[in-house]
């Protein structure tokens, strides 16, 4: 197996995606952030202090996708095309759900984009939960499909 993130002195370095074809890339993530159904009822109901839970966590999952490279060390700057950031509530388990969509043109995937928008997503429903509730936990963050790219399509088995 070739590792192609290391240089010969066995130091990290960024892969040249240089001569790689440009193709559509896309992926799909996805996780949650369980929390007590008290603190459900207040998402729901618009009641925490900090503002609409669903709507800031959005923005902060754009965001992140879009600030992935400066988070991500070996992480290629990518000309993002879209992002698509779903949050919604669920009562059982209670927990705020969330899938985060993006797609490029480019050398290199973004699945980086995607997890990181999840992720980035979760930790800000945790911000302006916890003043209510420290126990939440960010549950089930994964790559749940992507396409385009050498290494062909991926659809993880749920």
């Amino acid at each position: 197996m070739d590792f192609t993130h290391f240089n010969e002195q066995g130091r990290a370095k960024m892969v040249d995606v240089g001569e790689k074809p440009v193709s559509v890339r896309t992926a799909v993530a996805a996780g949650r952030v369980l929390v007590s159904e008290e603190t459900l009822a207040l998402i729901k109901s618009g009641g925490m202090k900090k503002g609409d839970v669903l709507t800031v966590a959005q923005i902060a999952g754009v965001m992140g996708a879009k600030r992935t490279p400066e988070l991500i060390p070996m992480c290629h700057p990518v000309l993002v095309d879209g992002i698509d950031l779903q949050l919604w509530l669920t009562e059982e388990p209670p927990a705020v759900e969330i899938r985060a969509s993006v797609s490029c043109g480019g050398r290199t995937g973004v699945e980086m984009e995607a997890l990181t928008a999840v992720s980035t997503a979760a930790l800000t429903v945790y911000d302006m939960c916890k003043a209510v509730q420290k126990d939440m936990v960010i549950d089930s963050i994964r790559l749940l499909r992507k396409t385009g790219g050498v290494h062909g399509d991926f659809e993880r088995d749920e």
